[in-house]
């Protein structure tokens, strides 16, 4: 009834003995875990490489390395999806791996993407018509950074054929500008008027075969529209240019017959006359030899005699004075210069020379006939040449008309369309000092024609006036805003951020302001400098100490114990600080991103030092996890052959050992710390059943003896038995030992009742017997109390009555009896007559306590 005051911890009851049999159970067939493992490590050695057995595997497997080993045979997605899945919380690093495997396939399908697209692109500008080298250049650079080898082949392919059509395009432009030298060359080149011909005809249809080309569209249209024009003003002159070849070559046969001829034949006023008939010549380098040849001629002829002068009659005085025969010196050199203006092609010069011939002559000059012949061929020479030069210059000014016509539909760029403009009207001017004024209608026709190609350029010219108008204002509502940030920060209402984000946007603004004419830029640009330093100022040095606020914070930093438990909490409030700071006032960009990459730098440095720390500290846990894995080997080697002895001694040690190894990973020290509780659990049970068994052992010895020594009292108490005919000393000596104090005692019992089986002593033994009958029970009722045993029904009362007894005695003195082996062993030494139920309870408190091993 009080069994619970007595019982001690790790007791069961009665009732209890299956449930604590089956645990026993339990873990003697949950210990023995090895061939449950070598089975699944066949089965994986059957799995040869098939992908959907080893998932199969993995998800069915219950020891990690197993798994681990299996998934390497997983590569699909839809098999790593699914044992991802499955392990992400049973098994991380299958899961990781999985996962990591995932992303490769994942990163390799759009690195594929990304080349397939790159390749349609290149395929886009390979059929375009223009291809430009920038879209190249910037397909490259897409293409750099893709790592797709499979589609490399096709991108190369389809790059070379880039290539070829760019090195096409250098070929045709270079070709393009060397055709334009070339022509330009042509006009100072002297060539013969059929061989300019042909050189540009072969021009021409190199040009043709150029524009017909599939590259074309690449030439500059500038170019190709100056070489049209080139090509149209040197083929119109080509006419004039022969003709003056024709006149260059019949002066110089001219004087080589003159030079051929005897020089005692020749007159000098009749070769002058010949020559100045002869056609006009071209201003050239040539021209003027001939005619330094001619003029050495004329110097190598003999001079003509004077004749004496004649007496003349005196002048009478009433006669009127007669004008002067020949010109003066004056007079000839004009003639002079305006034959040199005309062999030079000035009809400008040469128009001036004769005005002044003009006005001399209505002075009253009367000229010689040689002089008159002279003046008369050089006045129709003047005349051939401003004929000549009238019709150049109108074939000029169609041109010029021509070319001013189609400047709308050529779509050039305003600057170019107005500096075509300008130069077309400056060679309308230059023809008209070197051929004239032109006809009324052609000059309407030009003027009209140049009006409505630079109306687009006029129209554009106002509107970027008018740009420039606006952007003067929106620079002066800068300047006003500035000032007023300034009157603000002198009132004392500062914000430190809302001055550095308006001086960044003033700033930003003020740089994207757009063109504004040069005066007005001058004055706006000099205010704006003054108002912007007036602002940052101030701004500067409250932007100087934040400076030193962030350098405080990365000294901080930088001292730092990377080895304190708390330092991550420190990092990330310094880390916060800083994003205060930064938030408060921003720096200068470049002071900025300098003094970030240091307080990174030193962020960087503190996790480096720590990963370091944590990777020293990894290995030494992984030392740790391999010291402990070997205890739990040892101790789970050793179990099977524990004894009770042996067993405390070996998990004495390795508690020693246990606790002397260090902390292990933490991943890995709940499942650790299992297995050694489980391994000390195995050695203790096996400790625990041979000690019970030994004590079961002990205790059938025990009954054996106990059994013999009743069974010799009961014949010594029986009259009618001859206890003494019976040979009982063989029996006992057959029977099993037992423990020393237990062999002595039954020994001495058994002596004594051996030496009273005859004589007058088995008497007096046999009344001992009798009288320590009562005193067997009480002892016997007192031990099954103390030990929980049940003692019958008809103990019940005095079972209660004792139980209260030895509760009070237990009260008094302050302990609770003790169940020693002393108790047992005093009852076995009491010699007593024990009937057949007292023997069976006194044999089954001896196995109940052997079994709980008291």
């Amino acid at each position: 009834m009080f069994e619970f005051l007595f019982k001690r911890p790790g007791e069961n009851k009665p009732g209890d003995e299956p449930a604590a049999q089956s645990g026993q159970a339990e873990q003697q067939t949950a210990a023995p875990a090895t061939p449950q493992r070598a089975l699944q490590a066949d089965k994986l050695r059957q799995i040869n490489g098939d992908e959907t057995a080893a998932a199969d595997f993995i998800l069915q497997c219950e020891f990690s390395e197993l798994r681990l080993a299996a998934a390497e045979f997983v590569h699909t997605p839809a098999q790593l999806e699914r044992v991802r899945a499955a392990m992400r919380n049973t098994d991380r690093r299958v899961a990781k791996l999985m996962q990591a495997r995932l992303e490769a396939i994942r990163h390799d399908e759009s690195e594929q993407r990304r080349a397939q697209a790159a390749i349609e692109q290149a395929r886009a500008l390979l059929q375009d018509e223009l291809l430009t080298p920038n879209h190249v250049a910037e397909l490259d650079r897409n293409w750099s950074v893709i790592a797709a080898p499979q589609l490399a082949g096709e991108f190369e392919t389809i790059r070379a054929q880039l290539g070829q059509r760019l090195e096409a395009q250098v070929t045709l432009q270079r070709a393009m500008r060397d055709r334009l030298a070339a022509l330009r060359a042509l006009e100072s080149g002297g060539l013969p008027a059929d061989e300019l011909r042909a050189r540009l005809a072969q021009l021409g249809q190199e040009q043709e075969t150029a524009l017909a080309a599939g590259e074309q569209a690449a030439l500059p249209r500038a170019l190709t529209s100056e070489f049209a024009n080139e090509h149209a003003r040197i083929a119109a002159g080509l006419a004039t240019l022969e003709e003056g070849q024709s006149a260059l070559a019949a002066r110089d046969k001219q004087l080589q017959e003159w030079q051929a001829a005897a020089p005692a034949t020749l007159d000098a006023d009749a070769l002058r006359k010949a020559w100045h008939k002869l056609p006009a010549a071209p201003r050239a380098a040539q021209a003027d030899e001939q005619q330094q040849r001619f003029e050495a001629l004329l110097a190598g002829l003999p001079q003509a005699e004077r004749k004496p002068k004649e007496p003349q009659p005196q002048a009478q005085p009433a006669a009127a004075p007669k004008p002067r025969k020949g010109a003066d010196q004056h007079f000839l050199g004009t003639v002079d210069a305006l034959e040199a203006a005309l062999l030079a092609g000035s009809l400008g010069t040469a128009a001036e020379l004769d005005k002044q011939l003009r006005e001399s002559r209505d002075k009253g000059m009367r000229l010689t006939q040689p002089q008159a012949d002279r003046l008369a061929h050089v006045r129709a020479e003047l005349k051939r040449l401003s004929d000549w030069a009238r019709w150049g210059g109108n074939v000029s000014r169609e041109e010029l008309i021509k070319a001013a016509e189609t400047l709308r539909a050529q779509q050039l760029p305003m600057s170019d369309l107005a500096r075509k403009v300008g130069s077309l009207r400056e060679r309308w001017k230059a023809l008209d000092g070197s051929s004239g004024a032109a006809p009324r209608s052609l000059w309407e026709r030009f003027d009209a024609a140049c009006s409505a190609a630079y109306a687009p350029a006029a129209a554009h010219f106002r509107h970027q006036a008018d740009e420039r108008h606006a952007n003067a204002a929106r620079g002066q509502a800068l300047l006003d805003e500035a000032r007023a940030e300034i009157g603000k920060l002198e009132s004392g209402e500062t914000d430190w951020r809302h001055v550095a984000g308006t001086v960044q946007r003033l700033r930003a603004a003020w740089s994207h302001l757009g063109a504004i004419d040069r005066k007005e830029k001058k004055r706006l640009d000099h205010e704006f400098a003054d108002v912007l330093n007036t602002l940052q100022g101030p701004l500067g040095e409250q932007r100087r100490a934040e400076m030193a606020r962030r350098e405080e914070l990365i000294d901080e930093v930088t001292a730092l114990d990377p080895h304190n438990r708390h330092v991550v909490d420190t990092l990330r409030e310094i880390q916060h600080r800083w994003q205060e700071h930064a938030r408060a006032l921003p720096l200068e960009r470049k002071d900025e991103q300098a003094l970030w990459q240091r307080f990174r730098a030193a962020c960087d440095a503190l996790f480096n030092s720590r990963k370091e720390s944590a990777h020293a500290l990894d290995v030494e846990r992984r030392e740790h996890e391999s010291a402990k894995a070997a205890i739990c080997t040892r101790l789970e080697a050793a179990a099977a052959d524990a004894t009770p002895a042996s067993a405390s001694k070996l998990l004495r040690d390795a508690a020693a050992e246990w606790h002397a190894a260090g902390p292990v990973p933490r991943a890995h020290e709940a499942r650790l710390e299992k297995r050694y509780h489980d391994a000390i659990a195995l050695v203790q049970h096996h400790a625990d059943t041979a000690r019970r068994a030994a004590g079961m052992a002990q205790a059938s010895a025990l009954r054996d003896r106990l059994r013999l020594v009743h069974e010799l009292e009961a014949a010594i108490a029986a009259p009618a038995i001859d206890a003494s005919a019976t040979d009982w000393q063989a029996p006992w000596d057959a029977l099993p030992p037992v423990a020393a104090d237990d062999e002595r005692v039954l020994r001495e019992r058994f002596g004594a009742a051996l030496a009273a089986t005859a004589g007058p002593e088995r008497e007096a033994y046999a009344r001992l017997l009798e009288q320590n009958r009562p005193r067997l029970l009480q002892d016997l009722l007192r031990l099954e109390i103390i030990a929980g045993v049940d003692s019958g029904p008809e103990f019940a009362r005095e079972r209660l009555k004792l139980q209260v007894e030895v509760l009070q005695s237990s009260l008094k003195s302050g302990h609770r009896p003790a169940t020693t082996a002393a108790e047992l062993r005093q009852l076995c030494a009491l010699p007593a007559l024990a009937d057949a139920r007292t023997a069976s309870r006194i044999e089954h408190l001896l196995m109940r306590l052997a079994k709980e091993g008291r």
